[in-house]
């Protein structure tokens, strides 16, 4: 299998097409590498190529960066020293690129060498930006669809093959910034006004062609190589740079909170590469990758945000043997702020959507949602008006069931009450066709319940959204006892249209997601009663590496809405309901009529725009502050355990029924600690002995919430971990 082919044209100019064999986007592997060096040797000594080429087989894209398998790989086949493993075959991907820049041209005089430049048709990102930009010329296609930069700090690692020290050399620290410490991608020619590339073209391979054969040796020189280099924006200890460098680790560790190992890496490897020439900086870089592959957070976070993410997406979980259901027409039932939501990114992904509502001016209504979204769109030069009327041309607003005629897909989005959606589901199934799927976008009501308002329940199945639902990445989908495959595919497909993440989850009151968030919001309120301060339990939560904190969610997400589940589920779980002061302080909240950010009153206090002025001082009137205050670990560690312990009694009970979608749904559900990779992945870090000593520590202290499953004090006893225990490819052996 080759990756790499290298053709010579009349004018001398060798031309190294990567097209990597059944994919429909580039990656680099350890074979490809060895057959790009072996082109370039091959190249650079024959004498009748004056220059070179470096392009993609690919129509829109060059490559979509490293297979993050073979960092694994590279470790493991280490044997007894994987950090010298990793290190050193980071090395000789450095030497590689190293090799393309200098071209064959003497280091001391920087004569001799041959003009190698890189021809982008779209997408280049990871890799595949760190190999174009150690050429000497980077020409990009004019297309508005591709993507370039450096994503790889969303998954828990850094830029390792040269992109960070060049990057940083090319553009400054402060520029280089948010491609490194964000992943930010942009379109081809933002790249080239940020000096990412070099130009942007009609047809970059023969604009390349054309540069090689006129490129002068001058033109092959970096600047970092060039005598009297100095870094833009000045290095560390440069009275211009050093501001900068210092502003750097506070933003960073301001963001972070300093559980993100990747980030703070790459900053030290480029505190510490500014500081000495290129080749040393190198050397740097590549041991702060290499530490950062070591750490057991970036195996997690790989495994969990890339690896296991795109299997979901890729139709991991699909029942097998069901032909495609994608979705053509679609029903909306409820155009609220949800419905409206669905509607939206339905209609986004090109299907002929139908928003039913109560009147037209409540349907209309919904519709404008999607309607305000693109105006935004346009006013950032992100949406043309083009694009606004086709898809506003494919929502039918209106009351009239009717219009539901010809849908395939119903996702039933009204009031959370049983009552009307029986109505409502009855209703719509007299008019859609007999094998439309039928969904409800429930978040706590259980499926089965739901579906025997339903003619056909194995058709009937839930799809749960996250607000915003333009916003949020995750979609859970929720079987019923009787729910069939067709359904499930059905809904894996639509999900896959709309480019979402999915998870599927077999039904139980609150599914997944809602089952370990509303013990943390719980827990966090909790705390709150018995005199904690809020301050240390949101900022706890926040060191954690959550998004927001319990107090402020809350908030949020709205008091009386917590309200309103506590006493529904008292009502259905009777006796059975573990009441504590977290249901006392929510009760009295509402009672006061401090339902949270859209009453402009909660735990915190908000101005008239709704923004917020700090934590409300008389809460500790009604519920004083304790004395003595827990401390730190302490407050982090019944937020952690509430949530990874309902994880564990979810796959115990077989509502999970794959801890890839545990994790990932975690993490994109909720904003689970994303460095600890999701629940599994942290509890696999920390090690099931541990966890399951810290519960028995937590229930004597705190209550029966933190007693040990037994499934976790099973593997405890015997040693396993999640990944080893119940991966696919585990259960599969």
């Amino acid at each position: 299998m080759t990756d790499f082919k290298m053709t010579k044209d009349a004018d001398g100019v060798a031309i190294i097409t990567w097209d990597v064999p059944e994919k429909s986007m580039n990656v680099m592997s350890f074979e490809g590498l060895e057959e790009l060096n072996t082109q370039i040797d091959a190249a650079l000594a024959d004498d009748a190529v004056k220059g070179i080429v470096i392009t993609s087989g690919k129509e829109d894209s060059f490559a979509g960066g490293m297979d993050l398998n073979l960092l694994a790989k590279m470790r493991d086949d280490a044997g007894d020293e994987p950090a010298k493993g990793l290190f050193e075959g980071t090395m000789q991907m450095h030497a590689l690129l190293r090799k393309i820049e200098l071209a064959g041209m003497d280091f001391k005089t920087k004569k001799g060498g041959k003009p190698i430049a890189a021809a982008l048709p779209g997408t280049a990102v990871g890799i595949g930006l760190e190999l174009p930009l150690s050429t000497h010329r980077i020409f990009a296609a004019d297309n508005p669809k591709a993507r370039i930069g450096l994503p790889e700090i969303l998954v828990g690692i850094f830029p390792g093959a040269g992109g960070t020290t060049r990057l940083v050399r090319k553009m400054g620290a402060i520029n280089a910034a948010p491609f490194l410490l964000e992943g930010k991608l942009v379109a081809p020619a933002k790249a080239k006004s940020a000096g990412i590339i070099d130009e942007v073209v009609d047809d970059p391979l023969a604009a390349a062609k054309d540069w090689v054969l006129n490129a002068a040796p001058a033109d092959l020189v970096k600047p970092w190589d060039a005598k009297g280099y100095k870094m833009p924006g000045g290095a560390p200890y440069h009275p211009a740079g050093f501001p900068n460098f210092v502003g750097a680790s506070a933003m960073v560790n301001g963001k972070t909170k300093g559980v993100y190992p990747a980030a703070k890496a790459l900053l030290s490897a480029v505190y510490e590469g500014a500081m000495v020439d290129f080749d040393t900086a190198l050397r740097i870089e590549a041991r702060w990758f290499t530490s950062v592959l070591m750490n057991p957070s970036s195996d997690a976070m790989i495994r969990s945000l890339f690896l296991n993410k795109e299997a979901l997406e890729k139709g991991a979980v699909r029942p097998k043997d069901i032909p495609d259901q994608r979705v053509k027409k679609l029903g909306v039932l409820g155009a609220g702020m949800m419905g409206a939501g669905i509607a939206l990114v339905s209609a986004q992904a090109g299907m002929e959507v139908v928003l039913i509502d109560r009147d037209q001016e409540a349907a209309d209504k919904g519709k404008a949602y999607t309607e305000a979204y693109l105006d935004k769109g346009i006013a950032r030069k992100k949406v043309t008006p083009e694009k606004k009327e086709a898809m506003l041309g494919r929502i039918t607003a209106t009351p009239d069931l009717d219009h539901l005629k010809g849908c395939d897909l119903i996702i039933e989005a009204v009031f959370e009450d049983p009552a009307v959606k029986a109505e409502m589901t009855k209703k719509v199934e007299a008019i859609i066709p007999e094998d439309c799927i039928f969904a409800s976008n429930t978040s706590t009501l259980p499926i089965s319940d739901l579906a025997k308002a339903s003619a056909r329940p194995e058709q009937f199945i839930g799809i749960h959204f996250f607000s915003p639902v333009e916003k949020m990445l995750l979609v859970e989908i929720i079987k019923g006892k009787e729910t069939g495959d067709r359904a499930v595919a059905k809904s894996l497909d639509y999900v896959r249209q709309i480019r979402k993440t999915p998870i599927v989850v077999n039904d139980e009151r609150f599914f997944y997601a809602n089952r370990c968030i509303i013990p943390y919001i719980n827990e966090g309120v909790m705390m709150a009663g018995e005199g904690v301060t809020r301050p240390l339990i949101d900022n706890a939560a926040l060191l954690l590496g959550f998004p927001v904190g319990p107090i402020q969610l809350v908030d949020e997400t709205s008091l009386d809405l917590g309200a309103k589940i506590a006493k529904a589920t008292m009502a259905a779980m009777g006796n059975a309901y573990p009441k504590s002061i977290a249901d006392d302080v929510t009760f009295w909240m509402v009672d006061e009529g401090r339902f949270g950010r859209k009453s402009k009153a909660g735990f915190f206090d908000y101005d008239d725009k709704g923004k917020r002025l700090g934590y409300w001082a008389g809460f500790n009137d009604t519920f004083p502050l304790a004395e003595e205050q827990p401390d730190l670990t302490e407050v982090q560690h019944r937020l952690l355990f509430v949530q990874v312990l309902e994880a564990v009694r979810a796959l115990e009970a077989g509502v999970l029924e794959d801890i890839r979608e545990g994790d990932v749904g975690a993490i994109l559900g909720w904003g689970f600690a994303p460095w600890s990779g999701g629940p599994f992945s942290w509890l696999d870090m920390v090690g099931a002995a541990w966890a399951a000593e810290r519960c028995d520590q937590l229930q004597a202290k705190f209550g029966d919430r933190f007693a040990c499953p037994a499934l976790l004090r099973e593997m405890a006893e015997k040693g396993e971990s999640f990944y080893e225990r119940f991966a696919p490819e585990a259960q599969a052996a």
